[in-house]
């Protein structure tokens, strides 16, 4: 077992979702940086897909009753592991497996950059899976709840595990906080410039978004047709514009379906800097290709 001794702001169990229900009403859901978890797994062994901890802004602790292998990946914070009697042991870094010692408490900072940082233990988090995936939805209530100080989070097997075959996985670079859209389906609403608007000046992060979607505040898009859309289905990356002109992303537990119109879809590889996005970043679009 893992003991949470204070979750941070926004703490969740997130594995890589639960897909193939959408037609159901139910989002993907699962680690919104996903490279960030499967690097966390591979480090501690673990299969990709294996749930970990979504640290939104860090600063969280947990308690170890057992020894445990951990690994951290995502937006880099400071660890530290103290003892039984209160006194730091030792610190650790990102991007590297580490043990820690029964009894001992892991303490995380917050972030250097970034917004959410993932914490895998070996063996993985093994709450109980709802349609198929052990991760939290913040929309849909599906999965366990987010985490509050006194959860505890059982962790699996690790006998039928591969050895641990990673010492150290650098940190790459920051990306560019720029994400690359592809047109449409619905850019016909908008008007024939707006594509270009998008991307001519950076958006700043508002602190209402969350893992529904990055709210973005800075110009306005202008609309060419008035009302909504029939409700059509949704996918994640796209971007949505609501008649106050002011674009959302959307991310893992954003809604299967929307009326308000979508004037172009980031690309799958640009999702990560999305997630990474903290309040009052700035980011810029970039039409695919160009």
């Amino acid at each position: 077992m893992i003991d949470v001794l204070a979750p941070g702001p926004y703490a969740t169990v997130q594995d890589l979702g639960r897909p193939g229900y959408a037609h159901l009403g139910v989002p993907r859901s699962g680690a919104a940086d996903a490279a960030g978890l499967r690097l966390a797994n591979r480090l501690v062994g673990n299969p990709e897909g294996h749930a970990g901890l979504e640290l939104t802004f860090g600063m969280a602790r947990f308690g170890f009753r057992s020894g445990a292998w951990l690994a951290a990946a995502g937006a880099p914070c400071p660890m530290e592991i103290w003892n039984e009697r209160g006194v730091m042991s030792s610190a650790q870094g990102m991007g590297a497996p580490f043990w820690i010692a029964p009894g001992h408490e892991l303490r995380i900072g917050s972030p250097e950059r970034g917004l959410r940082t993932y914490l895998a233990v070996r063996g993985g988090i093994d709450v109980e899976p709802v349609l198929g995936s052990r991760s939290t939805d913040s929309l849909s209530g599906l999965g366990p709840a987010p985490l509050r100080a006194g959860t505890r989070l059982p962790v699996g097997e690790v006998r039928s595990l591969a050895s641990i075959s990673v010492d150290l996985a650098p940190p790459a670079a920051p990306p560019p906080p720029v994400l690359r859209v592809l047109a449409g389906p619905r850019d016909d609403w908008f008007s024939p410039d707006a594509l270009a608007e998008l991307c001519a000046r950076p958006y700043e992060v508002s602190q209402d978004s969350n893992r529904v979607g990055v709210r973005l505040r800075g110009p306005a898009l202008r609309r060419v047709r008035e009302g909504e859309l029939p409700s059509e289905g949704m996918v994640t990356g796209a971007v949505q514009v609501p008649p106050s002109g002011q674009p959302i992303v959307f991310l893992t537990d954003h809604p299967p379906t929307g009326g308000y119109p979508v004037i172009g879809v980031v690309l799958a590889a640009d999702l990560a800097v999305a997630a990474q996005a903290r309040p009052g970043d700035r980011i810029r679009f970039r039409v695919a290709g160009r």
